[in-house]
C-alpha cells in the first residue's frame, strides 16, 4: 500500500492574494465579525475617539472580538490568546494581521469590565429585533463558578487584624533601617533589597485592609455563630459548597428565555444561597429586554414568598415551587398544611380541632405571627401528644403576612399548565451551564472581584448566545447578512 507524504518544505508554492481568501464564507469567525461590527459602542460604554492624543492604542472593536472568539473556544489565557494571533489563521485573519501581545490583551480586559457586562444586553436587544427572544417566560437558575483565589487564603477578621498590626511593625523597622543606612554612608547595606521588601510588604498590607473593609460592611459572625472568614485574594468572593468541594466562589446567576433558550441576563453574586435574587435577576433581565415579562419561573432554591412578592403583578406571574413541593413528599398528618386557618376569628384550628390563637409576633418587622394552642393541657392531653408536638406549651404554628401569597403560588404551581412551563425550565436553564462548564471547560474566572466576575459571566453568556444564533438563523453566511441588516 501506497503512503503520502506530503510536499517538499523547500518548495516554492503560490499563495492567495490575499488574507480573506484563506478564511471560507462558512467559518465560524466571520460571525463574531459581524456580530461586533453591528453593536453600537457607545451603548457599551467604550468612547470611540480617533483623535486622541498620545500613543496609538489598538481598535476596540478588535479587542472585543478577540476575547469574545477566544471564550467561544476556551482560551481565556491572555498568554494563550497571543500565542493564537501568531499560530491560528482565524486569529490571524480576525485581527486583521495585528498581534497585541498578553499584557495589552489582558490590559483592555481588565480595563473595560463595565463595557464587557452590557456585551450580553445588546446582545439580547439583538435577538428580540431578530425575533429569537420573545421574553414573555423568563427562567431563573445559577451555578457555582470558582473564583480566583485559593482556599488557604481565608482567615477571620482576628487574623487579619493580628497581620496588619505585623506589618505595620514590619513596615516601621524598615523605614528606620533606612534612616540608619542614610547616616552611615560607610556601612550601606543594600537599598535595592530593602526597597524591593518594603514595597511587598506594602502590597501585602493593601491586601490585607481590603479584606478588613468588607468585614465592615458584614457581621463578624455568621448566623450559626461561627467567625465569618474572608478571602485574602479576592475579598468579594465567598466560600461556597459544590460537588467539587468547597471553594472561593461566586454563583452566576442567570435568566433564560423559554423561546430559543437564549440568555437574556447574567450576574455574579457572593450569595451562598439563591433565595434572595429572584428580584434582582427579573427586574435585570427586563432592564435588557426593556420590556416585562409574563411568566417568572425558578426551582425551589428561589422560594422567598418577600421575593416572590417583589416580582408578582396583576400583569406578571410567578411559578416557584416550595422545598416541600419539590421534594415530592407527601406532607405529615400534623404538617402545618393540615391546619386551617380561620381568617375572621385570626386563629388556626389543628386536624383535632382545636384552636390555636395568636400570642405574639415572632420578629422585629412584625411579618411573622406565632399561633398557639389556647391551654397547654389540651396539647398534653392529646393521643397524638408526642408527634405533633413535643412541647409542654402545645403546639404552635408560624403564620407570615403574606401567608395568602405562598398559598396561591404553591396552588399554581400544582395546575397542570404552569407544571408544563416548569418541567421546560431545567432543559432551558442547565443548557449554557452545560457549554460552559463542559463544551468550554471553564470552571474557574480569572478576573478578581465581583466587577471581574460580571464581565467574564457576560463573556461566557455572549458567547453561549452567538453559537446558538449561528445555528437557529441557518448558518454564518445568513447570520452574517442578517448582521449587516440590523
Amino acid at each position: 500500500m501506497a503512503y503520502r507524504y506530503g510536499d517538499d518544505r523547500n518548495q516554492t508554492i503560490l499563495f492567495p492574494e490575499s488574507l480573506d481568501q484563506y478564511v471560507s464564507e462558512d467559518h465560524p469567525v466571520r460571525a463574531y465579525d459581524a456580530f461586533v461590527d453591528a453593536l453600537d459602542f457607545r451603548l457599551l460604554g467604550i468612547d470611540i475617539d480617533n483623535c486622541k492624543v498620545g500613543n496609538s492604542q489598538y481598535d476596540p472593536h478588535l479587542m472585543l472580538k478577540l476575547l469574545l472568539y477566544g471564550y467561544s473556544y476556551g482560551i481565556k489565557s491572555s498568554r494563550k490568546l497571543e500565542r493564537e494571533l501568531h499560530n491560528n489563521l482565524s486569529f490571524n485573519w480576525l485581527m486583521k494581521n495585528l498581534k497585541p501581545d498578553h499584557k495589552t490583551i489582558a490590559e483592555f480586559r481588565r480595563n473595560n469590565k463595565g463595557a464587557l457586562k452590557n456585551a450580553l444586553k445588546l446582545c439580547a436587544r439583538l435577538c428580540l429585533k431578530l425575533d429569537l427572544i420573545q421574553g414573555n417566560i423568563l427562567f431563573v437558575d445559577s451555578t457555582k463558578l470558582w473564583a480566583n483565589a485559593g482556599k488557604g487564603h481565608q482567615h477571620n477578621k482576628k487574623w487579619y487584624q493580628k497581620q496588619l498590626k505585623k506589618i505595620d511593625q514590619r513596615i516601621d523597622k524598615l523605614l528606620t533601617e533606612c534612616e540608619i543606612v542614610d547616616r552611615r554612608e560607610e556601612d550601606r547595606g543594600s537599598f535595592v533589597k530593602m526597597a524591593k521588601e518594603l514595597k511587598n510588604q506594602q502590597h501585602l498590607k493593601a491586601t490585607i485592609e481590603s479584606a478588613l473593609t468588607e468585614f465592615s460592611d458584614l457581621s463578624e459572625f455568621t448566623k450559626d455563630g461561627k467567625a465569618r472568614q474572608v478571602n485574602r485574594v479576592d475579598p468579594q468572593s465567598a466560600q461556597m459548597k459544590s460537588p467539587q468541594g468547597t471553594h472561593p466562589s461566586y454563583a452566576v446567576q442567570t435568566v433564560v428565555d423559554d423561546q430559543k433558550g437564549l440568555i437574556v441576563n447574567v450576574d455574579a453574586v457572593n450569595d451562598v444561597n439563591d433565595s434572595g435574587q429572584l428580584a434582582d435577576q427579573i427586574t435585570s433581565a427586563e432592564h435588557n429586554l426593556q420590556r416585562d415579562c409574563q411568566i417568572a419561573c425558578a426551582d425551589a432554591g428561589y422560594s422567598n414568598i418577600e421575593e416572590i412578592e417583589k416580582v408578582e403583578s396583576e400583569k406578571r406571574t410567578v411559578i416557584v415551587p416550595s422545598q416541600g413541593q419539590a421534594s415530592d413528599k407527601e406532607p405529615g398528618p400534623f404538617d402545618k398544611s393540615r391546619f386551617v386557618y380561620d381568617k375572621e376569628q385570626d386563629c388556626y384550628y389543628c386536624p383535632q380541632g382545636q384552636r390555636l390563637i395568636f400570642r405574639r409576633f415572632q420578629d422585629k418587622a412584625h411579618k411573622k405571627r406565632d399561633y398557639r394552642i389556647e391551654r397547654p393541657d389540651i396539647c398534653r392531653a392529646c393521643c397524638h401528644f408526642g408527634v405533633c408536638t413535643k412541647s409542654n406549651a402545645g403546639r404552635t404554628v408560624v403564620r407570615h403576612e403574606l401567608e395568602d401569597l405562598k398559598r396561591k403560588v404553591e396552588q399554581r404551581y400544582e395546575q397542570a399548565d404552569m407544571r408544563q412551563i416548569y418541567d421546560r425550565r431545567k432543559s432551558r436553564v442547565e443548557h449554557p451551564f452545560g457549554y460552559i462548564k463542559k463544551a468550554l471547560n471553564f470552571r474557574q474566572l480569572s478576573l478578581r472581584g465581583r466587577s471581574g466576575a460580571q464581565a467574564e459571566a457576560s463573556i461566557l453568556a455572549t458567547c453561549f448566545n452567538l453559537v446558538r444564533m449561528i445555528g437557529l438563523l441557518g448558518g454564518v453566511r445568513s447570520f452574517v447578512s442578517q448582521m449587516a441588516t440590523v
